[in-house]
């Protein structure tokens, strides 16, 4: 059974809405290489994780509250990466070290 019409002018309808509906399939496929494209050259161009993060309190002006090894999920959203001097530094003066990624432990610093 032949399912495409039998005359010249309703086969050439159907080319033109298939040549149509593929040129919007191969700009989509463009759109999604050009997206992908961009976020690879993010991920490149991401500067790497800090090494040490000292979280900061509420204010700006406020001292830090926690020291984190770089990457750890439990530091909050107002953190700056520091030296590993300041990271020690901190811990020495009475900065808390993070109950979770044990920054002192890595730090070799020990109570």
């Amino acid at each position: 059974m032949n399912d495409l019409p039998p005359d010249l002018p309703r086969l050439r309808t159907l080319e033109t809405w298939l040549l149509y509906s593929l040129e919007r399939v191969r700009q989509r496929i463009a759109d999604v290489e050009r997206r992908e494209a961009e976020q690879q050259r993010g991920i490149a161009a991401r500067p790497p994780a800090p090494e040490w993060i000292l979280e900061q309190g509420l204010n700006r002006d406020s001292l830090p509250i926690t020291v984190h090894v770089g990457g750890c999920h439990m530091a909050g959203k107002r953190w700056k990466g520091v030296p590993r001097e300041m990271a020690v530094r901190a811990i020495t003066e009475g900065v808390p070290a993070c109950g979770h990624c044990h920054p002192d432990t890595a730090l070799g610093i020990l109570d």
